[in-house]
């Protein structure tokens, strides 16, 4: 017999709620104004250079006021391939684990290589086009 932490869906309901608990904490947090509690992503600390996520944050908090054109603005890339993805990939997440079905998705190493190559090329773009 399964207990609610070994269930299936016990990790993604898990995860969903600490993103709406960190969505809860960012509606009120604008992040575009200086003195905000978040975390500074630890590339750009040490580094000085953009990362490929680095605007993310904004862009959420963006996206959640309907800002569109603004959450464009600070992550272009990860507006328009990683919010579609990660909505994918997390509400099969969700939907295998309800069934009752772990779900462990591979991109094997032509998909590993697209993505990591597509990072690096939009990291490399944005720190020098700025």
């Amino acid at each position: 017999m399964r207990t609610l932490r070994t269930h299936p869906a016990a990790p993604p309901l898990g995860a969903l709620a600490a993103g709406l608990a960190g969505a809860v904490y960012l509606w009120g947090t604008n992040p575009h104004q200086a003195g905000q509690w978040l975390p500074r992503c630890p590339f750009n600390a040490v580094t000085g250079l953009l990362c490929p996520a680095c605007g993310g944050t904004r862009m959420t908090y963006d996206l959640m006021h309907g800002d569109v054109v603004a959450a464009f603005h600070d992550n272009a890339l990860l507006l328009t391939l990683g919010v579609p993805a990660a909505a994918y990939f997390g509400g099969r997440w969700l939907v295998e684990g309800l069934r009752g079905r772990r779900y462990r998705p591979t991109l094997g190493k032509a998909g590993t290589a697209v993505v990591l190559g597509t990072a690096v090329a939009w990291a490399v773009v944005r720190n020098l086009v700025g």
